[in-house]
């Protein structure tokens, strides 16, 4: 009481403050302060008339004027709404149709504002015209709900809420309907948690009187079942104390007589069971098996529990797994023992499999066999039906004969086993997309059987075998992405072990192109258009995952392609499969194996050009590119008389390329094509190219197509036949010139690459002004913000410069446009790659063409060196850029330039001043660039001047002379190979620069596949092998990389040394020489690879060994053969991954404390070893993703990681991504274990004195947490978890989370 009379004091001192400001404010501002006074304060009247009391006469006055306008308006609000009332009332239909529209646009305007009494008012007559006898009324009175619900107060929709279902369970027949709708659609638009607790009060008593009730119709049931299931799909968290009430009540409804009832109890009880607790959820499911186990229970009632149990599954996802051993076997059983008739059973029964392999993938292992079986046998399931029909055959004279077969086929209007062959189709499909790692065992067992059931009589059914063969064929594609089977290649020389090739899924696909080919041939003769579309889908996938392997079969799939076509009854669809099919075949596979088949094929082909419907025409000009490619493969000659195709081929796409009145994608592909035609046939084309060649110019000038144009024109430009441009030449060249201007960055690429070309063929037609120009152009490109533009730039600036005609204004031009770009473009720390080796050759470029002195150019690189008081120091990179550029101008000079600078070089490493430190750090990099090159043995003791510079105080230069020395040396082996041996053998303080000098020439010899005299390879070995123990960690790294480089050189000698040195007793030995063999291991094809292969356990299998840095290294290796080489450890991976998973784990020995005095410190040795395991099997994922079961290691292994340490959560995270991607339901599987680490992730927040590097990674760590969400989110069912949707709530509140969220999400 107390705190209610003070709040009312306040109150009062509140209105009294504000009315003292009325005398100074406007009409408009007394209006709205009036409003907010009455609208707002909860004081009696009595208090604001003893506050109006003691009001000036003038402030009694505007007080009058504010309530009398704020009076008047709601009158007038109130007026218009009373009217429309009143008209709602009326007896003409019209009129209240009308009066209840006009009240719809009032509900719906944002500031519609209702006082208590009118909310009465409308709730009443709106509930009144519910009942309306016109059904137009009743339907807008329900629309009027949705906004009313929104601007009235709980009491209201409560109210509301009641006497709905007092219609629904108590009204007129024909009223149930609209109440039920109604309902449906209060309940859809409850929006805050205590309207919705308010109504479920009401509502959730009333829908289980409904359900329950004595004297209930099915229809009431049913009405009320439907809204019971929005309410639990809405709602059914907050209503956790009336689950185990509303689980009775809906559990004794699967056993009600009317199917119906029992239809919308399953889909209720799925709605609920999302919500319900663990102990709830084996209540339901354990009286649904007790019902099935019930020997007498009726049959109707046992597909109603199995499709019960196929609910849940679907509903609660992974949480049902723990109840598969009860329910499993029940339905195996059911299935198998069902009778003859009872196909809805077996139905039911597999499609409630097919949930369970989906949802519950670890879980559902042990059964895999079995489903597996079961699904074979039913996918030809047909009691009704014997197929008789003698080997089929290809012959295509029984084409007519096969189609009236298919026509007077066995029908039976009720024999739904086709049902029961489609649930065994998708049931086998969900083990194929769930279960990669027993791939090969489905190609074994399940692949004929489908291949078999192509011929399948329902049409439906059939799609959906075509759909699992596709689904097949993926999965192969998935396992074996980005993998070219080192075993296949190798097939001759040396193979590998059967076992390991023959259990391949893609050589087990090839052992069935035949037979699937055959089949697929048989479908394409079929009358049925769906058919013909899902055997050429079949079709391109099997291409897609086996290119090259219809190479003996193209003569059989040729008249399919025909018929399709050329057929009239052909739809577009089936054209647009059948195009896309061709141009498919044709890309991936000779040309020689289509030319005897040329002639049948190009006229139905260009016959589909002229189609009218723009998607056929497009594929088909895109198969015309591709047949242009195999007509005349190569300009010598084929031995293929293309001659006849040249003029249709041309006539039909010129017919298109002059057709300005079609779509986009038409025209770009009228003038790709046409631009292939012109580079491949132009010398069968002389008289056409004056006709043809300006249009592409005019579509060169079209803003939507002149991207395009300029890719043909570049086609053309490359073309070895030289075509004759004359015509059209000058007017391009300045075309694309202007292009260069242009904001489009995809258009000035283009256009560099056609510039080049054409300069480099026609370059003798091309005025030299055009160049001056083009120079100019070129200037503004050179930049490091785009280094691949910048490339093309120097490339296309190079080719300029190489032009014979060159004269000295266009040199003037690139040395003063283009040369101080390119200096100041290599001062960059980001040149890299194609953009520095271009800017290398732009240097030579310069000296070649002798417009410009070597000596300046020399000095003006020397000078980027020096660093400038504003920017400070040159970055290190740049440094090795300058000297690369240096090399590369020295011996484009010659070998008189060459030597003065060597000379230079050398003196300037003699001035041993301090103050000249930059200088010699140039010098040294220069030196070894230029002895890289050249051979710089006549410069007398160059050696011993570079190695002085192991004395420097200076550690950049320690390593720049090491770099040097090993450089030099490679340009001269027999001299600076014996005294580098020799340094390292006698002077063990500069070991570790020596050593590196060392690993320079190995590497590069490795690179340039040159090879060691014999008596240097021994010396070599002796000497590293003798620094394997070394304790200096730098020391062994460098070791391992020049044993694993030399073992690419010399791999017979190296891999048995490597070998017998894993038992050594040294543990730094055993580490060394398996990192070594992880240098050993490059993405190309060496000769190493067959002969480490059998070896390869001895040195992986260290990964259990008991040092940590040895188990580090093996981990290490592993990654780098996952990479690289994944087929040579294939095999290898069911020992190992178990091994690998283990040293994921934190292991308590290997943390230890460390005393600092005033605080203690903790280590984790085992931290490295951690992020090396998970980064490993990240990379597995990429490339074994067969091997690995996701399900076993989720859980415990990645849980752990995203609860370990930053270094070990940033590689788990990208992990967690990846399998959402690649393998969603094991992730489903166990998301709530998922959750909690994620969410303390996100949650984190550093120390207030934390300092700017420890937030900034915390940053980027939440960053990577979410985007493992992001990716989480993105999975099918992910719904199914609470805890992840409460995540996904509490991000969504969260400002600061939800803007990164919504960055990553839409990246």
């Amino acid at each position: 009481m107390q705190s209610e009379k003070s709040r009312e004091e306040e109150e009062v001192h509140r209105f009294q403050f504000l009315i003292h400001s009325l005398p100074r404010v406007s009409a408009p501002l007394l209006l709205a302060i009036t409003i907010s006074a009455f609208d707002n304060l909860t004081i009696p009247n009595n208090q604001v008339f003893l506050c109006y009391s003691h009001f000036s006469s003038h402030s009694q006055s505007r007080l009058l004027s504010g309530i009398s306008l704020y009076l008047n308006c709601g009158n007038m609000a109130n007026l218009a709404l009373t009217g429309i009332l009143e008209k709602m009332t009326g007896k003409d239909k019209d009129y209240r149709y009308m009066a209840t529209s006009d009240l719809l646009n009032e509900l719906s305007k944002a500031t519609f504002k209702a006082d208590a009494d009118l909310e009465v008012k409308l709730t009443n007559i709106i509930i009144q015209q519910l009942d309306d006898a016109a059904g137009d009324v009743s339907g807008l009175a329900v629309k009027c709900l949705a906004p009313l619900v929104r601007k009235v107060s709980e009491v209201r929709v409560v109210e509301m809420t009641s006497k709905l279902c007092d219609k629904l369970l108590n009204g007129k027949d024909q009223h149930r309907d609209i109440a039920s709708i109604a309902l449906k659609t209060v309940v859809a638009e409850v929006s805050t948690q205590s309207l919705a607790q308010s109504i479920l009060q009401t509502l959730t008593p009333q829908l289980i009187k409904g359900i329950t009730g004595p004297g209930m119709g099915s229809e009431i049931k049913c009405e009320s079942l439907d809204i019971l299931c929005d309410v639990l799909h809405k709602f059914g968290n907050l209503m956790a104390a009336d689950h185990e009430l509303l689980l009775s009540s809906l559990l004794s409804q699967l056993s009600s007589n009317q199917a119906s009832v029992r239809k919308k109890t399953v889909a209720c009880i799925a709605s609920l069971s999302s919500s319900l607790s663990d102990d709830l959820l084996a209540k339901a499911t354990v009286e649904v098996v007790s019902n099935l186990k019930n020997k007498v229970t009726k049959s109707e009632m046992i597909r109603t529990n199995i499709q019960m149990i196929g609910a849940l599954s679907r509903a609660v996802g992974y949480r049902f797994g723990p109840h598969l051993g009860d329910t499993v076997p029940v339905l195996i059983n059911y299935c198998t023992n069902a009778s003859e008739n009872d196909e809805e059973l077996r139905e039911y029964s597999l499609q409630a499999l097919e949930s369970f392999l989906l949802r519950c993938p670890r879980d559902i292992s042990v059964y895999c066999d079995e489903i597996l079986h079961l699904t074979l046998e039913y996918l030809s399931y047909d009691p009704n039906f014997t197929d008789n029909m003698e080997e089929d055959t290809d012959d295509e004279g029984l084409e007519e004969e096969e189609d009236d077969e298919s026509a007077n086929e066995y029908t039976d209007d009720e024999d739904v086993s086709w049902k029961v062959r489609r649930a065994a189709a998708k049931c086998l499909a969900a083990l194929i997309v769930s279960r990669p790692e027993i791939l090969s065992k489905l190609y074994d067992e399940a692949c004929p059987k489908l291949i078999d059931r192509f011929k399948e009589r329902e049409e439906n059914v059939k799609m959906d075998v075509f759909n699992t063969f596709i689904e097949l064929l993926r999965q192969t594609g998935n396992v074996t992405k980005g993998q070219i089977d080192a075993n296949e290649m190798r097939q001759g020389a040396n193979p590998f072990p059967s076992k390991l090739f023959y259990d391949s899924p893609r050589w087990l696909l090839k052992q069935e192109v035949s037979k699937i080919v055959k089949s697929i041939n048989r479908q394409l003769r079929e009358k049925s258009i769906k058919t013909k579309v899902g055997a050429f889908s079949v079709l391109k996938e099997l291409v897609v995952v086996l290119p090259n392997c219809l190479a003996d079969h193209i003569g059989s799939l040729i008249p399919g392609i025909e018929k399709a076509l050329n057929d009239k009854s052909s739809t577009s669809n089936l054209k647009i499969e059948a195009l896309t099919f061709t141009r498919l075949v044709l890309s991936s596979h000779s040309p020689d194996v289509f030319h005897p088949y040329i002639k049948a094929l190009s006229a139905p082909v260009l016959s589909a050009v002229g189609e009218r419907y723009y998607k056929v025409t497009a594929e088909a000009l895109r198969v015309c590119g591709e047949l242009v490619r195999v007509v005349r493969p190569n300009i010598e000659g084929s031995g293929f008389d293309f001659r006849p195709y040249v003029q249709p081929i041309y006539n039909g796409i010129m017919s298109r390329l002059i057709n300005q009145d079609q779509d986009q994608e038409v025209k770009e592909c009228a003038i790709s094509c046409m631009g292939l035609i012109v580079s491949t046939f132009g010398d069968h084309l002389n008289a056409e190219l004056p006709a043809c060649l300006p249009v592409l110019v005019d579509r060169m000038g079209n803003e939507i197509t002149r991207l395009t144009a300029v890719k043909a024109f570049a086609v053309i430009a490359a073309s070895p036949l030289r075509v004759d441009l004359s015509c059209v030449l000058e007017h391009v060249v300045a075309e694309l010139t202007a292009f260069l201007r242009k904001a489009n960055r995809a258009l000035r690429q283009a256009t560099l690459g056609t510039l080049n070309s054409l300069i480099v063929a026609y370059g003798d037609k091309i005025v030299l002004s055009a160049y001056e120009v083009i120079i100019v152009e070129l200037s503004g490109l050179i930049s490091d913000s785009d280094l691949h533009m910048t490339a093309l730039a120097l490339e296309l600036c190079c080719t300029l410069m190489g032009d014979k005609r060159s004269n000295q204004s266009i040199g003037l031009a690139v040395r003063n446009k283009v040369l101080p770009q390119a200096l100041t473009l290599i001062k960059s720390s980001l040149l890299q790659g194609q953009a520095l080796l271009a800017l290398q050759n732009f240097f030579a470029a310069l000296v070649y063409s002798a417009n410009t002195s070597f000596d300046s150019l020399l000095e003006s690189l020397l000078a980027c060196a020096k660093p400038s008081p504003q920017s400070g120091g040159i970055a290190k990179q740049a440094l090795h850029s300058i000297a690369q550029c240096v090399a590369v101008l020295c011996l484009a000079a010659g070998d008189q330039k060459c030597s003065s600078t060597v000379k230079m070089l050398t003196d300037i490493l003699k001035d041993d001043s301090s103050s000249n430190s930059a200088k010699q750090h140039l010098a040294l990099l220069c030196l070894g660039e230029i002895g890289r090159r050249k051979d710089l043995s006549t410069h007398d003791h160059i050696e011993n001047i570079v190695i002085e510079s192991f004395q420097s105080p200076f550690e950049e230069i320690k390593s720049a002379a090491s770099y040097a020395l090993g450089n030099i040396a490679v340009g001269n082996l027999p001299k600076y190979l014996p005294f580098i041996l020799d340094q390292i053998d006698n002077q063990q303080k500069k070991q570790y620069l020596l050593l590196h000098s060392l690993k320079e020439v190995i590497v590069r010899q490795s690179v340039d596949k040159a090879e060691f005299q014999e008596s240097s390879v021994e010396k070599i070995l002796n000497l590293l092998f003798n620094h394997c123990e070394s304790e200096e960690e730098g020391v062994r790294n460098v070791v391992a990389e020049c044993l694993g480089k030399i073992a690419l050189i010399e791999p017979v000698k190296l891999v048995p040394a490597l070998k017998v040195r894993t038992t050594s007793p040294a543990a730094f030995t055993r580490a060394t020489v398996v990192i070594a063999v992880k240098y050993s291991i490059v993405e190309r094809p060496e000769k190493i690879d067959e002969i480490i292969y059998p070896e390869i356990s001895s040195f992986l299998m260290l990964i259990k060994d008991n040092d940590r840095h040895v188990r580090r290294a093996a981990v290490l290796a592993l990654s780098t053969f996952a990479h690289n080489k994944p087929n040579l450890i294939k095999g290898l991976l069911p020992d190992l991954l178990p091994l690998l998973y283990d040293q994921t784990i934190v292991k308590q020995e290997l943390i230890r404390t460390v005393d600092l005095g005033p605080f203690k410190h903790i280590v984790d040795d085992g931290l490295e070893l951690r992020k090396a395991a998970f980064e490993c099997v990240d990379t597995l994922l990429d490339s074994c993703l067969d091997q690995v079961n996701p399900s076993s290691f989720i859980v415990p292994y990645l849980k752990s990681g995203l609860d370990d340490h930053y270094d070990v959560k940033m590689p788990c995270h990208l992990i967690l991504s990846k399998l959402a991607d690649k393998c969603p339901s094991a992730v489903l599987a166990v998301l709530d274990s998922l959750v909690d680490p994620l969410q303390k992730t996100i949650n984190f927040k550093p120390k207030q004195d934390a300092v700017k590097q420890e937030v900034d990674r915390n940053e980027d760590m939440i960053r990577s947490a979410l985007r493992a969400i992001a990716s989480l989110n993105r999975i099918s069912g992910g719904d199914c978890s609470v805890k992840f949707k409460n995540l996904m709530n509490e991000i969504s509140k969260s400002q600061t989370l939800w803007d990164k969220y919504y960055s990553i999400r839409n990246e």
